[in-house]
């Protein structure tokens, strides 16, 4: 379950022109120069590969984009659900397994849209929903760290504290 590496035709050529030299290299009579031609080629389609990865998060923003809204979706979904009182919270693999992409294109595709890596994402998703909860509900910091899958409230108040600078309790105080 891996993201297939999207390649122009201008691309795909460039691959497969490296594929049959190092292909013709080895046909050849083996020599001194060998092991280093086939290395440098092996380095050279290394390098390639990394470009026409890394561009295709600057061309297929559009593609990129859907993803994110689905994978947003998601994330809420399993928190509106309550899934995350049974199973608690939503891991990287489950959720790259759910977008059919492997879990490092997940989280180089986040990072390259959010500067996110997924668990970060989660996370961020993560203290939204509890500051909607704080804010609109009259459910305890227990109970809200409870349904959003910690077993213990004292890892949720660590984790808001962490990336709010304040405890749950005192942001719900903002809002009365």
């Amino acid at each position: 379950m891996a993201e297939a590496l999207h390649l122009s035709d201008k691309e795909e050529t460039i691959i497969s022109s490296l594929l049959l030299q190092m292909q013709e290299e080895l046909k050849n009579n083996i020599d001194h120069y060998s092991q280093d031609v086939i290395v440098s080629h092996l380095e050279l389609l290394l390098s390639y590969s990394n470009r026409f990865y890394n561009r295709q998060f600057l061309t297929r923003k559009a593609v990129n984009n859907d993803l994110v809204a689905r994978l947003e979706q998601m994330i809420d979904g399993y928190f509106d659900s309550g899934t995350s009182l049974n199973k608690g919270l939503p891991g990287v693999e489950l959720i790259a397994g759910q977008l059919n992409i492997s879990p490092g294109y997940l989280s180089d595709l986040l990072r390259n849209i959010t500067g996110q890596n997924t668990q970060q994402y989660i996370q961020y998703r993560l203290i939204e929903k509890s500051k909607e909860l704080l804010s609109t509900s009259t459910m305890t910091v227990s109970e809200i760290a409870y349904q959003l899958g910690f077993g213990y409230s004292q890892s949720f108040s660590k984790l808001f504290k962490k990336v709010t600078s304040q405890t749950p309790l005192a942001y719900r105080k903002l809002f009365n």
